[in-house]
């Protein structure tokens, strides 16, 4: 299992600015191949400091959703630090 790319990413308008909501589609290489996945996430700002990152899959998955969930995860923090989402 691996994460080819996150494309198509659209921010939603939401008047609470420490929440960030963007829906989008995860192109994951599972075991038949490469395939495309409706996905919505979401990255809440905690008043701690950190960052609660949330996936939600919008189409049927043949995989198991935990681990593919940890690994969406990873991966949008990494985007968000490295400025790479939409404002």
């Amino acid at each position: 299992m691996k994460i080819i790319a996150i494309k198509d990413i659209v921010r939603k308008d939401v008047p609470i600015y420490y929440r960030k909501l963007f829906t989008g589609v995860a192109v994951l290489e599972l075991v038949k191949g490469p395939k495309d996945y409706r996905i919505d996430f979401a990255i809440e700002y905690k008043p701690t400091g950190q960052k609660d990152i949330s996936v939600t899959f919008l189409d049927d998955m043949d995989y198991p959703l935990l681990p593919l969930s940890k690994i969406l995860k990873k991966y949008i923090d990494g985007m968000e630090s490295g400025g790479t989402l939409p404002d």
